[in-house]
């Protein structure tokens, strides 16, 4: 028989990406039973949620810019690579004012995340996380388009950008419940 060996389901590489901090003032480190405890206030998810979808929709990755501007520079790269490789730095370069974003079909919101045992949020995450998200739509220039069916061959737009468990037939509207 076999002997039980535990895998971490989803590694994390090492990051190179550059961060910035949002919410340090509502992150804190508490003791609790002789063990260091993360307290994160609600109004933190909401904060990084907003921050998160905001840059996702206006900013593209360092790596991926250079990876990008090297297209330019490439011997075997054709005209069409570069001239594709070209309008992609232009359109980063308006994006990245904050008023276009890169692209109009903005999407579906989805957050994946993991907590651990030893982090406290006061619950209801996905209520907080959601919210972070509506801020977003509601202040920037991001086009709702997350579409539902209303028969077999036609779709509308649902004017959210949050997918529902509800079985609702409300069509409109912005809802949290995800």
């Amino acid at each position: 028989m076999a002997e039980f060996r535990y895998v971490e389901p989803f590694p994390i590489a090492k990051e190179e990406t550059p961060w910035r901090r949002v919410a340090a003032d509502l992150v804190s480190v508490r003791q609790f039973d002789g063990q260091e405890i993360l307290k994160v206030a609600p109004e933190a998810l909401t904060l990084v949620a907003r921050e998160a979808f905001r840059d996702v929709s206006f900013l593209y990755r360092p790596g991926h810019l250079a990876q990008l501007a090297a297209i330019l520079d490439d011997p075997e790269a054709s005209e069409n690579d570069r001239g594709v490789a070209l309008a992609l730095l232009r359109n980063a370069e308006v994006a990245s004012g904050f008023v276009l974003p890169m692209c109009q079909d903005t999407g579906t919101a989805t957050i994946i995340g993991k907590k651990g045992q030893r982090i406290w949020t006061g619950g209801r995450d996905e209520e907080h996380l959601s919210r972070g998200v509506f801020e977003t739509y509601a202040k920037e220039n991001l086009r709702y388009s997350q579409t539902v069916p209303l028969t077999m061959y036609d779709e509308a737009n649902s004017g959210r950008t949050c997918p529902r468990r509800s079985t609702s037939t409300r069509r409109t509207g912005w809802s949290t419940t995800s």
